[in-house]
């Protein structure tokens, strides 16, 4: 089996091929096989992290602070450029925490695909080094970097470019989890590896995630609870991609030649 970096050479010389129907077909079937119990951890996860924040909302403004008046007035006041910089900040180091989380459904993605043994704790499996760091500064970067974009279009007042980039940001390094976990890389080769990548077959990817969102969506038409049952095909999908275009094999297994300093 080539080495991680020497099959991403090959895609850079000379491209890949991507089918749709077959990725999102080999998508559906691993979502079959763990959308209950990822859905169950993300209702159990969801419950604690709703409670948790609003005890901590509660504990610093008091119950009475949130009223009706205070949802009308967040629901139609537009933060200032400081309070906008400051929300950017606070939920880009949250999403950066979380992201070993995230990582942990493609883990048990890859662990229902060879019909290996998965539970509760596999979604965990990234909170430890050396994943834990290049997961969480990845995902930092690249959140602020969306983030500050965000932030200086609506200084200049230009409210809809912002949206785009955010989300051509998010497209363009949405391999770079995988390439993390699957491929070993350190954080600059996997940002770098994944805008290449998805730059060979930017439209099917582009495709395959719209589809994704769309069935996760489905969620929330039935009963909003359903949503975490959903939400798992995005993961699916993610896993089904990046194992169409690269070879997945133990990271501690992988020829780690040629790659630099992980950290």
């Amino acid at each position: 089996m080539k080495s991680i970096l020497n099959q991403i050479e090959d895609i850079k010389n000379n491209g890949y091929s991507l089918d749709f129907s077959d990725v999102f077909n080999h998508a559906f079937e691993n979502y079959k096989k763990i959308a209950l119990y990822a859905g169950l951890i993300l209702l159990v996860i969801s419950i604690l992290c709703f409670f948790l924040g609003g005890g901590i909302l509660v504990s610093l403004y008091g119950a009475e602070h949130f009223n009706k008046q205070f949802f009308e007035n967040l629901q139609n006041k537009q933060p200032e450029g400081t309070t906008l910089l400051i929300y950017t900040i606070v939920i880009t180091f949250v999403t950066a925490i979380m992201t070993p989380f995230t990582a942990g459904f493609l883990k048990m993605a890859d662990s229902a695909d060879k019909d290996e043994a998965f539970n509760f704790s596999t979604v965990f499996t990234y909170y430890k080094s050396p994943y834990f760091f290049r997961l969480f500064t990845s995902a930092l970067l690249i959140g602020l970097t969306s983030g500050l974009i965000s932030v200086a279009f609506n200084f200049i007042g230009i409210t809809f470019i912002d949206s785009i980039f955010a989300i051509l940001i998010s497209l363009f390094t949405s391999m770079t989890i995988p390439l993390i976990v699957f491929g070993n890389l350190n954080i600059a080769d996997a940002i770098k590896s994944s805008i290449m990548i998805v730059s060979k077959q930017p439209l099917v990817i582009a495709l395959l995630f719209i589809v994704a969102g769309i069935g996760s969506i489905i969620g929330f038409i039935g009963c909003c609870i359903g949503v975490v049952f959903t939400i798992p095909i995005t993961y699916s999908v993610k896993y089904a991609i990046y194992s169409a275009i690269l070879e997945i094999e133990n990271p501690d297994s992988i020829d780690s030649i040629g790659q630099s300093d992980p950290e």
